[in-house]
């Protein structure tokens, strides 16, 4: 049970990093890539951001 708990924790750094890098590009604020200035892509980011962030907080509540 431990070692799920681990590896929850490492999977929601990598979701959690990769949905603000799509919503600052698609927010036209982190330049540099063909997602820059689409909002879909921080639609798309949103919801994964909150999921990794969700999962981390989840996971690591209980002792």
């Amino acid at each position: 049970m431990i070692a799920l708990r681990y590896l929850a924790t490492i999977l929601s750094g990598p979701l959690l990093l990769v949905g603000v890098i799509w919503v600052l590009q698609g927010l036209n604020i982190l330049p540099g890539s063909f997602m820059t200035g689409q909002i879909i892509w921080a639609a798309y980011g949103a919801p994964m951001a909150v999921a990794g962030s969700a999962l981390a907080w989840w996971v690591n509540l209980r002792r």
